[in-house]
């Protein structure tokens, strides 16, 4: 794309808020999010709407409000409490989560967030086979139904987390990468996300510092802590990554502010 002056225009990012960070009702959040001046959102479809509570008219009347609003669904978010590796329930949860891919597809997402399970450093570890097979299956929906699982970084090195994904028999599975959750546990490094990079599909735009007195982790306020955000979005942008980058203040005492100033220090990049 040629900008007026001849030069090459950089693409605009895609910005989307995770709406249960304002905590708000939904329709209320929406309002909120275009406010702000975000162009998506991610919806949070255990703890903010479920997919069993939108019928198929719900959902057409969704669309139409997020289109009035400027507003495309970046993302559905599906937090379980166990990892794929985990037995228990895992049949039942395995259906959840393709009902939660369903559902965002029918809202014109592509994309489902969750934290997959601990990857075991041992490929050969029960565990490790375990969410190799549940990845598989979940992987060979989402080509069935057209949208995809994204594993969201944080609870071991990204290395394990990639070769994992590289494993799998079915390539239709991809990353959320979450650099405020990989400096809270002691996983970041500048490098980080040139390792997910091919993998990538959604970005999650924390930023965290390590607390050296506590030996602990905490999410700071985006662009005050640890996350080389120019390099990620050079990065990606090599790589000409055109997925989303989502804003997530759960944390804050003042999440209103905290998005506003979070999306305006990512257009400053």
């Amino acid at each position: 794309m040629l900008a007026a002056n001849g030069r090459n225009a950089l693409p605009e990012l895609k910005l989307a808020i995770a709406l249960s960070s304002l905590r708000q009702p939904f329709k209320a959040a929406l309002v909120t999010a275009a406010q702000l001046g975000a162009t998506g959102i991610e919806i949070d479809a255990r703890n903010l709407l479920r997919p069993s509570e939108l019928s198929e008219t719900g959902r057409r009347q969704l669309k139409k409000q997020l289109t009035d609003l400027n507003l495309r669904v970046a993302a559905i978010r599906f937090q379980t409490r166990r990892g794929y590796d985990v037995l228990q329930d895992l049949d039942r949860r395995i259906d959840a989560t393709k009902e939660a891919m369903r559902f965002a597809y029918s809202l014109g997402a592509r994309v489902v967030i969750n934290a997959v399970g601990r990857v075991p450093e041992d490929p050969q570890h029960p565990a490790y086979q375990q969410l190799q097979a549940s990845l598989n299956d979940l992987a060979r929906y989402g080509q069935y139904i057209g949208s995809m699982l994204a594993c969201e970084t944080g609870s071991e090195p990204v290395d394990r987390l990639v070769t994992l994904l590289e494993g799998l028999s079915e390539q239709a599975i991809g990353i959320a990468f979450n650099p405020g959750n990989l400096i809270v546990h002691d996983f970041y490094d500048t490098d980080s996300i040139r390792r997910c990079g091919d993998y990538t599909l959604a970005v999650i735009a924390r930023d965290g510092v390590r607390d050296l007195a506590s030996g602990r982790g905490l999410n700071v306020p985006l662009g005050q802590g640890s996350a080389e955000f120019p390099e990620i979005l050079g990065v990606l942008e090599e790589r000409r990554y055109d997925g989303w980058y989502h804003l997530d203040r759960t944390e804050s005492a003042d999440p209103i502010a905290d998005l506003k100033n979070s999306l305006s220090y990512l257009r400053s990049l």
